[in-house]
């Protein structure tokens, strides 16, 4: 514990000294964890960590923009020029940060691990271009936090992150908190009223202020400024705030009073706070910054925090396929906007509730809720079949309104279980804990409820993907031999993997023909086409072709019986196969191709190469095509690779025949076709990113 204080005191002291060196005025320090999927706020200098609560912890495996994902996942210093910059680039978390700043992120790093990142931030108007000084001075910083990190890890106290928030301090201290707060009120303004702290808090202010806002000094000293009066609760007065504060440019607001009259309110920021001149609003306008009036009071106002994380949790949630991803996202979400401990998505299933997801809540009790019947007298039940929330501030609450289940939670103080509406049904309940007692104010549960909308929409939605998704996944499997024959004389790989993209079931398919003794046929083909049509028109031509084998034709005469049938059948998708006899005791293999790349083959003495067959026209164009056969010796140990072109288009192939790339794969000695078939793909895509279907079928001669 020392010995993480200490590392923790090194990196404050080192991230406050480079942003006094460069003139930033805000600061934070994100650590990754140790499987290197989320990145969290250590510390954040010079604004309160609650304004930034929705990114505090960022998923490194998102697809979503972010400055600090990129930092840490591509090893590189990211400079943010403008507030215009940030919001084309990061919109979503620009929906968080709406202000004007220029922002730099770099990765601490040692060797091949990445630690984290480290965050500087300067008002608007300075250059827009780093210097090659700044420049360096921010790489050697992330260079020095990555080695106190590494240096703690390899200690065994590597830092977990904590969230801390510090001042940035100027000033030498001044004795009580009041005094200080008008000293950096007097020299920030030449006279003024009011000196507010960096999270809006009232740090000082003059009889008049008081006046003005309609209360008492020892009354308002240590409120926020936007919660001192019924008047001044509007979201836009905290904007304006953290305008300044993000900014540090002055800017202004007017707020009517009950009694008609309005109040200019001029803020002027350093990095310690605002300072506040409050006068009349006749008084004049300040020229730089046009003053929006209000002409009524607003109604319900929820806070400005509230409406960053709504927006924050909108745009996540839009890009959330499944259901797992919407479950990971809401609990990352939820835990961290609204300070609960625990959280756990249910649905109703067969007449019972079902536990989608959790987070942190104790398994024994979460195994009594799953399967419970839908007639239990249960806050949870309550949700899911009529829609009721509910909302117990204390164990006193829940225990009075179920006393029957008080002691199944023995961890928690507070719940609030929302209910999850879509298309007016509900969808499911949304629990929340708290580990001690939480009042729900009107404010909170209205935005709990809006909060809750939300979620059940993008849940609504991931069910039915998902549903989609096992039904697609399921037709290509019934459509795909469930099992390859073993035929003596012949080892077997086959491999079939869909595309990232659309529903995972396309038209690729291959087969393997047990036709009689040391007679086989291997079949692969491709339909053009990632959806549902595709694969029921591959569907049949699997078929037609297993049946014409089966029979006894000849390749040609199987392809071409094919090709008629896909012309009755008047289909306007395109349609390549190869189709190869084998003859395993005279070790010969008949071929012909339908448009299909031909197979790759591996000889005894290992070189690779390009069977040459004489291609036909594609199946279903031309209802009179004729397609040649192609005859080839097969020694033992010889490797014939079938695939579809999923596997050619790797980035970075210049021709899409051109699979030299996928030789050393071949060349290698000892090893099962399994291990083959799986490094053909890693070397084809090895980023795992497949651009279509991909089917494999590799066959191998054995001797004897």
């Amino acid at each position: 514990m020392r010995q993480s204080a200490a590392v923790r005191r090194q990196l404050d002291r080192t991230l406050t000294q480079a942003m006094a060196e460069l003139g930033a005025h805000v600061g934070a320090i994100y650590l990754t964890d140790p499987n290197g999927e989320v990145a969290a706020a250590e510390v954040g200098v010079g604004v309160p960590l609650d304004y930034a609560r929705p990114l505090l912890r960022l998923k490194l495996t998102s697809v979503t923009a972010d400055p600090v994902v990129e930092a840490i996942r591509e090893r590189h210093l990211v400079w943010i020029s403008s507030g215009e910059d940030y919001t084309r680039r990061y919109p979503h978390p620009a929906r968080v940060f709406p202000y004007p700043f220029t922002m730099a992120v770099a990765p601490m790093a040692t060797g091949c691990t990445v630690w984290g990142a480290v965050v500087l931030v300067w008002p608007p108007d300075r250059a827009s271009e780093l210097s090659d000084y700044e420049r360096h001075t921010i790489d050697t910083l992330g260079d020095r936090l990555g080695c106190l990190l590494r240096d703690a890890a390899q200690t065994g106290h590597r830092l977990l992150p904590e969230a801390r928030s510090l001042p940035l301090d100027r000033h030498a201290p001044a004795g009580s908190s009041e005094h200080r707060g008008a000293t950096d009120f007097i020299t920030r303004l030449p006279g003024g009223c009011c000196s507010l702290g960096p999270d809006g808090t009232i740090t000082f202010l003059d009889a008049t202020a008081a006046e003005l806002l309609g209360g008492g000094i020892q009354d308002l000293f240590g409120a926020k400024l936007w919660e001192t009066a019924p008047w001044m609760d509007d979201p836009l007065y905290e904007h304006r705030h953290r305008d300044a504060m993000y900014s540090q440019q002055p800017t202004c607001f007017t707020a009517r009073r009950p009694c008609g009259d309005c109040l200019l309110f001029q803020l002027y920021p350093d990095p310690t706070g605002v300072s506040v001149l409050i006068t009349p609003a006749a008084h004049g306008h300040p020229r730089h910054d046009p003053v929006p009036v209000l002409t009524e009071l607003p109604s319900g106002p929820i806070q400005l925090g509230a409406i960053h994380h709504l927006m924050h949790l909108a745009g996540a949630l839009a890009e959330a396929v499944t259901v797992r991803d919407v479950v990971e996202l809401v609990a990352d979400r939820f835990l961290v906007a609204f300070q609960a401990q625990a959280f756990a998505l249910l649905v109703a299933e067969d007449g019972r509730v079902r536990v989608l997801g959790h987070r942190r809540f104790d398994t024994a009790l979460l195994s009594q809720v799953d399967r419970m019947p839908l007639t239990e007298d249960t806050p949870s039940v309550l949700g899911l079949t009529i829609g009721v929330p509910s909302f117990f501030a204390s164990r006193q609450e829940f225990t009075r309104a179920y006393p029957d289940r008080a002691g199944l939670d023995k961890d928690m103080a507070a719940w609030a279980f929302l209910p999850l509406i879509a298309s007016g049904q509900p969808v499911g309940v949304c629990v929340l804990a708290y580990d001690r007692p939480h009042p729900f104010s009107a404010e909170e549960r209205i935005t709990l409820t809006s909060f809750s909308a939300l979620i059940a929409q993008a849940l609504d939605r991931a069910r039915l993907y998902d549903a989609e998704h096992r039904l697609a996944r399921g037709l290509q499997a019934s459509l795909l031999p469930r099992n390859v024959p073993k035929i003596p004389g012949l080892e077997v790989a086959a491999r079939y993997l869909p595309a990232h993209q659309g529903m995972d079931i396309g038209g690729d398919f291959y087969d393997l023909i047990r036709l009689g003794a040391g007679q086989a046929a291997a079949v692969i083909g491709d339909v053009q086409g990632h959806n549902v049509h595709a694969a029921g028109l591959m569907g049949q031509v699997r078929t037609a072709v297993h049946a014409y084998a089966v029979a006894g034709a000849t390749p040609g005469e199987i392809l071409a019986r094919t090709n008629r049938l896909l012309t009755h059948l008047d289909s306007d998708l395109l349609t390549s196969c190869l189709y190869a006899h084998l003859d395993l005791a005279h070790r010969r293999a008949h071929l012909a191709t339908a448009g299909h790349w031909p197979p790759l083959l591996r000889r005894p003495d290992l070189s690779t190469g390009f069977l040459p067959i004489r291609p036909g026209p594609l199946l279903g164009v031309d209802p009179s095509a004729a397609y040649p056969t192609t005859e080839v010796v097969l020694p033992p140990d010889t490797i014939l690779v079938f695939y579809t072109d999923g596997l050619t288009e790797a980035p970075g192939i210049r021709h899409r025949c051109e699979l030299t790339h996928l030789a050393p794969a071949l060349s290698q000695t000892g090893r099962s076709l399994d291990d083959i078939a799986d490094s053909l793909l890693l070397r084809a895509q090895p980023n795992g990113d497949l651009a279509d279907d991909t089917a494999l079928l590799l066959l191998r001669i054995l001797p004897g």
